[in-house]
């Protein structure tokens, strides 16, 4: 079955996936294909059932085919698909979002985490009047052109494209640290910082595997902003609703001046936001100069299935649970390795965790690509032959959901075992 599918697949499609990552080219093998997907559960094409770890990379907090918001969905359905026209839920989606971050009084609804970043950054160069903006390494921001770059040779300094079909004026307007580097990012922004329009960041980076940051490192970038008088942008679109009720915003001393989300907020929809003060976000059209627009923004199946899971998600409040477990597991995970022998490290935060077969945590992409992607894929492979899903990178980020019970984190350990 699979192979059919797979070799239909490549041929309408480029790669056979419409998002690389599905492609399985960081682990080899063929790609999975899904029939449906309940609770911490996947099942695939040719019969397999899974316990997901990857949960569509994060929003599933609430485990799949959630029955409030498939309920939700259902309903709205019936009454159209896309209007073009305001809906009340709009304004709940915008009242729930700006009531539960505190940096938030004002937010605009797009249609996914790439959507939010490219608009986050194109309002910052509104607002300031500058051009360029400040990422850092193995942060991924979505696929706009200026966020597709990587750190040139040296430490720190103007980008260069990492895509085909970027062009150098695009890369040239994008400047690149290493994470976690505050003599770097410090240098660089003092450099440039007369056309600085912002620094964009992940506060926890979660695109290169799970990158912690030091202890008052954002800190630093919040008081070199306005040293400059940049803006600072949290990229949240995995961690927004995933540790809090809220954003990493909420439980961070530093306080961006935009906010970025995605995933968790539309329940397994597509959906992105930026949200920040009045007095930045009204530089949005239609009061602004700042233009940005979308046809399905706001789309009332979205919506539906957004509200519906936020509303439980706070009902429920699991997020100090779901540490616990997560911090159960990656314990138990760290001394199974440490019994074999083997250098694993495995940085947690809430009920997201990384697995780097490396001696320490790395601090930066540099560090993440010092880590043993070949025993990743061993483990990775020997890991889904029993019956777990983790990412297929070495680079992405593990995440649990309400469902995944501490039964089933005793399977994923078995697994895990028998696999190192």
């Amino acid at each position: 079955m699979n192979n059919d599918l797979h070799s239909r697949a490549l041929s309408v499609i480029p790669g056979g996936v419409n998002s690389p990552a599905r492609a399985f080219k960081s682990v080899g093998g063929n790609p999975l294909y899904a029939e449906r997907a309940e609770g911490p559960f996947l099942y695939t094409r040719d019969d397999r059932k899974l316990l997901d770890f990857c949960l569509s990379f994060g929003p599933m907090i609430l485990g799949h085919a959630d029955p409030d918001v498939v309920k939700a969905l259902q309903e709205a359905a019936v009454k159209g698909t896309s209007y073009a026209v305001t809906t009340e839920a709009e304004i709940e989606m915008a009242e729930l979002l700006t009531g539960s971050i505190r940096v938030m009084d004002k937010v605009r609804l797009v249609n996914s985490g790439t959507e939010a970043v490219m608009t986050a950054l194109r309002l910052a160069r509104g607002y300031t009047g500058r051009n360029k903006i400040l990422k850092f390494s193995g942060c991924y921001h979505g696929h706009t052109d200026s966020m597709l770059v990587q750190a040139g040779s040296g430490v720190a300094g103007i980008a260069s494209a990492s895509s085909a079909g970027v062009t150098s004026e695009a890369a040239g307007s994008t400047l690149v640290c290493p994470f976690n580097d505050v003599e770097a990012v410090t240098q660089l922004v003092r450099e440039h910082a007369d056309d600085l329009a912002a620094i964009v960041v992940e506060p926890l980076a979660a695109n290169m595997g799970l990158v912690l940051p030091q202890a008052g490192y954002l800190m630093q970038l919040r008081q070199l902003c306005d040293e400059a008088g940049a803006l600072l942008i949290f990229d949240e679109v995995i961690t927004g609703y995933r540790l809090t009720f809220g954003a990493y915003a909420n439980l961070c001393e530093a306080q961006p001046d935009l906010v970025t989300l995605g995933k968790i907020i539309g329940g397994g929809l597509p959906i992105g936001a930026v949200g920040g003060s009045a007095e930045i976000m009204d530089h949005l059209a239609p009061d602004g100069p700042v233009y940005q627009a979308g046809t399905l923004s706001g789309n009332p199946l979205c919506m539906a299935a957004g509200l519906a899971n936020l509303r439980k998600l706070q009902a429920l409040d699991p997020f100090a649970d779901l540490a616990s477990r997560c911090e159960r597991l990656t314990d138990a995970m760290k001394a199974s390795a440490a019994a074999k022998g083997i250098p694993v490290s495995i940085p947690r935060f809430g009920s997201m965790f990384s697995i780097f077969f490396r001696a320490s945590e790395p601090q930066n992409f540099a560090e993440v690509m010092d880590s043993d992607t070949d025993r990743f894929t061993s483990v990775f492979h020997k890991m889904l032959d029993a019956g777990i899903y983790l990412p297929p990178s070495p680079f992405e980020t593990s995440f649990l959901s309400v469902l995944h019970s501490d039964a089933l984190l005793d399977q994923m350990l078995e697994a895990w075992d028998n696999a190192l």
